[in-house]
């Protein structure tokens, strides 16, 4: 990591499938070179190889031209049928990393390395603590439109970063969500009673605290918006905000200062963590 990182990026530009002027582009392009190359020397169509591992002959031209991100599943059926030996599988890493769309790369990079992570919510659930069916349910409501391909592909990016929540050493996390992100039932109720579900048992992890704000409260360090905080094992650390149409990412202490005051004093402000997770109970009750 860099000592300094403040950066502006858009947050909801369309994305193609692989952006080749990005460096995942060339992942990309390699993992599909490979694919194409093993196929052929295993004296296989592309039809074959899609019907051996239940994929559309289109499907498989799309993924060994670099223009279709594989999936792990696709990696591990492609090298089994090939004969791989596990070449083809061991780059599912490089790939769940290009999966990750370019202006959330280096924060998922940041997460990585994170020793403590905590992030304030205001108005869908963090990313770290959805369900796929509820991230895949924002995605596909964005405005302007997003392509099937697109979603899926954030879709992917998303999951992805949730390995934080077991990884060992484990990571300190703290999340507090806004009481309307608990009982707004995006993506209908059904989609909605699993995400509180799902909910329930990540906060029992011994790594992570959910706080609930609730709604009715007269004073909150909260109106500035969502935020995040990244805290590194050197001491060192990052905040990261979003707006309507960008992102932002620094390391200046100055603004790193503002924003763990804001978080500090949102937590105080909110549910303690066993309030909350009886107040997500009872939602999931209600839902």
């Amino acid at each position: 990591m860099t000592a300094e990182v403040t950066r502006d990026c858009t947050a909801d530009e369309p994305d193609r499938d692989v952006d080749l002027e990005d460096d995942s582009g060339a992942v990309i392009a390699a993992v599909g070179r490979q694919i194409r190359l093993w196929r052929e020397a295993a004296g296989m169509r592309a039809a074959e190889l899609g019907a051996a591992i239940g994929y559309g002959e289109n499907q498989i031209y799309k993924v060994e031209t670099g223009k279709r991100i594989p999936k792990p599943e696709f990696l591990d059926k492609v090298d089994e049928v090939l004969g791989a030996g596990g070449k083809l599988a061991a780059m599912k890493k490089d790939v769940a990393e290009a999966r990750y769309p370019k202006k959330v790369r280096d924060l998922a990079r940041l997460e990585a390395e994170a020793v403590e992570l905590g992030a304030y919510g205001n108005h869908n659930m963090h990313g770290l603590l959805q369900t796929e069916e509820y991230a895949r349910a924002l995605y596909e409501m964005r405005r302007p439109s997003f392509s099937r391909d697109q979603v899926d592909r954030y879709v992917a990016g998303r999951m992805a970063r949730q390995e934080i929540l077991q990884r060992q050493p484990l990571t300190t996390l703290t999340f507090v969500q806004e009481e309307v992100t608990i009982k707004r039932p995006l993506g209908g109720r059904a989609v909605a009673r699993r995400q509180l579900e799902h909910l329930l048992g990540i906060g029992q992890l011994r790594n992570v605290e959910i706080q609930v704000m609730p709604t009715d409260r007269e004073d909150h360090a909260g109106m500035g918006g969502q935020l995040q905080l990244l805290k590194f094992e050197d001491g060192r650390a990052v905040a990261h905000w979003e707006g309507q149409l960008s992102n932002r990412l620094t390391s200046d202490p100055k603004e790193v200062r503002i924003i763990e005051l804001r978080y500090g004093i949102i937590r105080a402000q909110a549910l303690t963590p066993r309030e909350s997770l009886a107040f997500i109970e009872k939602a999931l009750g209600e839902t």
